[in-house]
Parts: C-alpha cells; structure tokens; sequence
C-alpha cells in the first residue's frame, strides 16, 4: 500500500476540508460584531470583506505555483495554522485598516488551503483508485455547519468574541497538527514552468466550476428572496430553502463517492446538472411552498457531485501541471461566489430576480451539454 492510499493519509485530508469550511463559518457570525465594533455603514463593511476575496483569490493563484514546486504538505499546513492564528485578530482589529489587513491574511490563509488540500486529495484519490472526492468536499459542508454553530453558540452564551474565536482557534490547530504527520510529504511536485496560462480543457472546466459555485452562491443569497417574492413564505421563513438545498447538498456528497464509482464522472455530471435544472423549473414555477422546497431538494442533490467530478478531470487532464489546473479551476470557482451574487442583483434589477434565475437554470445546461467533452480520455 502506497503512503498516498493509507487511510491515515485519507483522515488527514479529511481534516484539512474539515478545517477549511470550518474556519470559513466562524466569521461569518463575527461580522455584526465587526460592523458595530468600528461603527462603519454597509458600504465600508462591503469593502473591508472585499479584502478577504482579494487576500483569497490572490493566495490561490500563488499556490498552484508553489504546490507545483514544492508540495501541498507546507501549504496545508500553513493554510490551516493561518486561520487558526489570524481569527482571533479579526475580534480585536480596532480600525478599519487594521480589520482589512486581518482579513486579507485570513482570506490568504483559507485561499492557500482551499487550493494546496484539493490538490492533495486528487493524488489521494488517484492512488487509491477509486473516487473520494465527494467525501472530502462533504466534510467541508459538515466543518462550515459545525462552525458557524460552534461560534453562534459560544456567543449566545454571552462569552466576548475574542474567548469564542480562541475556543475555535484550538480546536483548528489540534486537527492541523493531527493531519500534520499524516500528510503527504510530496504531492505532484512539477519541475516545468511555474506559470502556465489556463486553456483548452483547464478553461472549460474552470468556467464549469465558476457556473456550479455561483449556483450556490445564489441560493445562498437570493434563493430566500425569490420564495418571499413570490409569496411562498413570510421573511422570518425564508431560510427553510437554503437549509433544505445544504442539508440535501451534503447528503448528496456523502453518498457520492459510491454514486460516481457506479456510474462514472461522465454520467454523474450529466443527469447531476439536469436534476439541478428540474430542481430550478419547480423552484421558479411553485404554486405552493412545499413544491419550491422540493425545487430546493432537487438543487442541492443534483448540484452536490458536480465539483467534486470537476476537481478530478482537473487531475486527469494532460495540458498542465495538475497544480496550476486545479489552482486554476479553484480561483474560478471562487471568482463565481464573489462576482454571481452582484451579478443576480444586477439582473434581477434589469428584469427581476426569477429572470435572473432562469438565467442560471441556462447556465446549468451548459454542464449538461460539455458532459462528454470534459469527461474524454485526457481531455
């Protein structure tokens, strides 16, 4: 059994996606306090979370390059131990600069694990010969989960933000140093270029990610807005479908290893994007809220598979380095989340927000359609 096939191998990966979303969700239930803290409006609060998108993208585009030298090992490690390390200061920055610093260190430091443990789980995946991916990327689902409860419910039991963030910092740097000796030392190390421009295969897997995660971003931040617009739900109700589409998203991946071992990437992402689109049909055509709530089922299982599968075509591709490839289809992956929502509102301004939905059920067909193209033999 080859190092990269071990299952201790395997938990340390796991726990690198673990606590990826979980450090993600720990600050999101920090950012009223932030906002009060420093007394800033809307529009400065928007800027300063700017920061950490910045400090994010900027990050992943640097560890393709450094993961294709020198490992995914470091990376993770110092990835998961940033995060640990700089949540604590987004409690005490006292000065909008000083919170636009942390946050971009905190977005450099999520950024830098994001890219280096998926790159780390496609050679786990590829030695151990059948698929993982699904897995890994549920236990990122179940560590935001845990997170964003974590934090909510150390703050609700009245404990200042920074003794919560702490509680939550040393919960991530037992997992890091728990995954730490079980890290593989060496993953795709590469002795070619340092850079290589995205393109053939690499670039339409890279839009494919950006469509699926501004789908999710979507949901995230409009999908309670379109069920109160139609007058499906009250306000106070609105989050039901963005609870039922994660849970079903989750789900989704914890049973996708074996779905994808069943019937093959190809499939998976094909009847996957067309189950999503169904799902965005029942959604925007609701008479009543328990249909909309089965649009979000639908959503979330059909959507759940489809990133994993893209990440290992990014592997198996033969025009770059796998580092810079899965850099590559990341960073687009995160340039939906950031610019889809901005995107919706401008549609939804243009022609309303189902308009603006349709919109995205189209985009969806678009993985439906390249199906066979991105799943060829070394497309």
């Amino acid at each position: 059994m080859s190092s990269a096939d071990r299952p201790a191998t395997r938990l340390a990966t796991r726990l690198a996606f673990l606590v990826a979303g979980f450090g993600m969700a720990c600050w999101a239930p920090l950012v009223p306090f932030a906002k009060a803290r420093l007394a800033v409006d809307d529009g400065i609060l928007g800027l300063l979370l700017l920061s950490l998108g910045i400090g994010s993208v900027v990050a992943m585009l640097l560890t393709g390059v450094l993961s294709a030298r020198y490992g995914s090992k470091p990376i993770i490690m110092a990835g998961g131990i940033g995060l640990a390390l700089v949540l604590p200061l987004l409690t005490i920055a006292n000065s909008p600069a000083m919170l636009a610093l942390a946050l971009l260190a905190f977005g450099a430091a999520l950024g830098s694990i994001d890219v280096a443990m998926n790159i780390h789980a496609v050679e786990v995946e590829r030695a151990a010969g059948r698929p993982l991916m699904s897995g890994f990327h549920a236990l990122f689902s179940i560590g935001g989960f845990a997170g964003a409860a974590l934090m909510t419910a150390l703050l609700s039991l009245q404990l200042g933000a920074l003794a919560c963030t702490l509680i939550c910092s040393v919960l991530m740097l037992i997992a890091m140093l728990g995954a730490w000796p079980r890290l593989l030392r060496s993953v795709q190390v590469q002795e070619g270029p340092l850079f290589v421009l995205p393109h053939g295969a690499v670039l339409l897997l890279a839009l494919l990610c950006a469509i699926t995660f501004l789908v999710e971003g979507a949901m995230l931040d409009w999908g309670a807005l379109l069920v109160i617009g139609a007058g499906l739900v009250s306000e106070a109700q609105g989050g039901i479908g963005y609870i039922v589409f994660s849970v079903a998203m989750t789900i989704g991946r914890l049973g996708g290893d074996a779905v994808v071992a069943r019937i093959g990437d190809r499939t998976t992402l094909f009847w996957g994007s067309l189950i999503a689109i169904a799902g965005f049909v029942v959604l925007l055509t609701a008479p009543v809220v328990a249909v909309a709530i089965g649009g979000f089922l639908l959503i979330g299982l059909g959507a759940s598979n489809l990133v994993p599968v893209l990440f290992r075509r990014a592997a198996r591709q033969k025009v770059m380095p796998t580092g810079l490839a899965v850099a590559a289809i990341t960073t687009a992956g995160y340039a939906g989340v950031l610019a889809g929502p901005a995107g919706v509102g401008f549609i939804a301004r243009l022609g309303g927000l189902p308009v603006a939905f349709w919109l995205l059920t189209a985009l969806m067909g678009l993985v439906t359609l390249t199906a066979r193209i991105v799943t060829r033999a070394d497309a």
